[in-house]
């Protein structure tokens, strides 16, 4: 027999009474269980929501990063967080903390290198939480002085398809483990990262576009308003360097520009940057070379390591490289180098286009500039023309004139004294003449390389031996570029003076010409004419050895053992 419930002295409906105020106060401690679980779900998706906003409202990349970690930390409890940018071989190039002081910072050592736990995430890409980071088989342990982490969450962070790095966050406040939520609300940050990441990479983008577009202008408006081309140089090679975040830059032209681009053999280093200073004046073979490549065949080069062997080139510049022929109308008047450090990260095909662009603007500018100073110097001499053309045909010939006439006087006088005076009177002119002559040769040819040395000799051989029947051969040996305008105004009038002599009094068969540069300028013109006529008027090897006095040469006039002439000239280069 089942006893009753009266047996206990309690009601029926006391015991249902009690009962139902369990389960009311159970039912009311779950409502606010669940209302406090909303809440703190609203709490942190308001928090995401305002993380968000925050991370994806700036533009600076720097700021940026340093927004992601902090907005990490606050979303999650967490008292350590850190972001890790992958490189181009998926190491670690930049470490963004938060949590670690300064000084704790200087005791660890080198920031961390993307070994152990930060390893296995950059090896496989995706979220992983731990409840103890000793106890996983990646880990390698902490550096000392390094702060004890135990929990840890780490996140991708991704632009598109591509990871640009990962989120880290250790020890949440609470000293509980990470959870579930803790995962989604920080991958959902990551992914808001990822668009503030890109858009700050365009933004970032859009300034280098900028800053190499007013590079090319500053550089444009340098060379057309006439600065002087080596101070141009300057500012090309310092901008390059500054804008391609190199470690050196240098300029590499051909010794004589005056060759086409595509019978030079090497390079002449003729500016750097500040750091590749020790590199000036030394030459760069072509040949089957990058330099060759980006020189002869005018394609740009991008290489792994910048490939000199000259030891003023520090380790520290052997790191990728452009080279960057300055190309305009199918030519070529040098390379742009721009080198960076080892490790550093190659050059992208955005910034090698922008930096070609940057090149070929420079090249087309040099051709521009070029052309304007050609056409200021072409009317220079036309104007030195014109008067050199007046000379000739009204002073000279009126000087002619008037010394026939004396010499027409001669045989009219019985007097020695006055035949003697007449006859002085007529050497006089003719030394007269011989300097107007030189005169205008000067104003040919005093236009200070508006016309390449090399040109101008060819231009003055060709026109005084054009009418006589010598056989002339001409050699050039050196570069001729080097040849200051000033020496290069006395050796064009030298030559003339020479050649002239040669055509009106040698009466030889063949005419030798030799000019050479090396240490001096040396002018050689040889016939195989008759000698020295002793009646040959002597101002002009006069004034061929002053010119040679004035510059500190020599100047020589010897027979031939077959009888011809011997004329030597030489001045040493300044």
């Amino acid at each position: 027999m089942v006893p009753s419930l009266e047996t206990h002295g309690e009601q029926p409906g006391q015991v249902r009474g009690t009962l139902s105020q369990l389960r009311l106060r159970e039912l009311l401690r779950e409502t606010q269980q669940r209302i406090e679980e909303m809440i703190d779900s609203k709490d942190r998706t308001d928090g995401l929501i305002e993380a968000m906003l925050v991370v994806t409202s700036g533009l600076d990349i720097d700021v940026t990063l340093r927004t992601i970690v902090h907005k990490a930390i606050e979303l999650v409890d967490a008292r350590y967080g850190a972001l890790g940018v992958r490189g181009h071989d998926h190491s670690l190039v930049q470490f963004i903390y938060e949590g670690i002081d300064e000084h704790t910072r200087e005791l660890i050592g080198p920031l961390p290198e993307g070994r152990g736990v930060l390893g296995l995430l950059i090896d496989q890409p995706k979220p992983i939480r731990m409840d103890d980071l000793s106890r996983h088989p990646s880990s390698v342990g902490f550096p000392t002085h390094h702060p004890p982490m135990k929990t840890f969450l780490g996140v991708p962070v991704r632009i598109g398809e591509e990871v640009f790095g990962n989120l880290y966050l250790t020890e949440k406040n609470d000293g509980q483990p990470f959870t579930a939520d803790d995962e989604v609300l920080v991958e959902a940050l990551a992914s808001a990262a990822g668009i503030a990441i890109a858009n700050s990479r365009l933004y970032e983008q859009g300034q280098t576009r900028q800053a190499w577009i007013e590079a090319t202008r500053d550089v444009s408006t340098e060379l057309l308003a006439g600065h002087d081309p080596d101070v141009v140089f300057r500012s090309v090679v310092t901008k390059a360097n500054q804008l391609g975040d190199g470690e050196i830059s240098f300029l590499a032209l051909p010794e004589d520009p005056e060759l086409p681009f595509n019978e030079v053999h090497e390079l002449v280093i003729v500016e750097t940057s500040e750091k590749g200073s020790g590199l000036l004046r030394n030459r760069i073979p072509l040949g089957r070379t990058s330099f060759g490549a980006a020189f002869i065949e005018q394609n740009p080069q991008r290489c792994e390591r910048l490939e000199l062997q000259f030891p003023e080139v520090s380790p520290q510049c052997s790191g990728p490289a452009l080279l960057l022929p300055l190309r305009a109308e199918e030519s070529n008047s040098g390379v742009l180098v721009i080198a960076r450090s080892p490790n550093s990260p190659p050059f992208t095909d955005e910034q090698m286009g922008m930096m070609v662009g940057f090149a070929d603007h420079a090249a087309l500018a040099l051709r521009l500039a070029d052309a304007q100073a050609r056409v200021r110097e072409l009317d220079i001499i036309a104007d030195r023309d014109r008067i050199a053309r007046d000379l000739h045909d009204h002073v000279i010939q009126r000087l002619f004139a008037i010394g026939l006439s004396l010499q027409g006087a001669i045989p009219r006088t019985r007097t020695p004294e006055i035949r003697q005076r007449i006859s002085d009177a007529t050497d006089d002119l003719q030394t007269v003449i011989q300097e107007i002559r030189t005169a205008i040769f000067d104003l040919h040819g005093g236009t200070h390389g508006a016309v390449g040395l090399r040109k101008r000799l060819d231009e003055a051989i060709s026109q005084l031996t054009r009418d006589s029947s010598l056989r002339t051969s001409v050699h050039i040996a050196g570069p001729l570029s080097v040849v200051e305008p000033e020496l290069a105004d006395h050796a064009e009038a030298v030559l003339r003076e020479a050649v002239s002599n040669a055509v009106r009094h040698a009466h030889g068969k063949s005419l030798t010409i030799n000019i050479g540069v090396d240490n001096d300028l040396k002018i050689e013109v040889i016939d195989d004419g008759v000698g020295v006529p002793a009646g040959t008027p002597q101002s002009g090897l006069k004034n061929m050895q002053s010119r040679a006095d004035d510059l500190d040469g020599d100047f020589s006039v010897t027979s031939t053992a077959g009888g011809g002439t011997r004329v030597v000239w030489s001045a040493p280069l300044p």
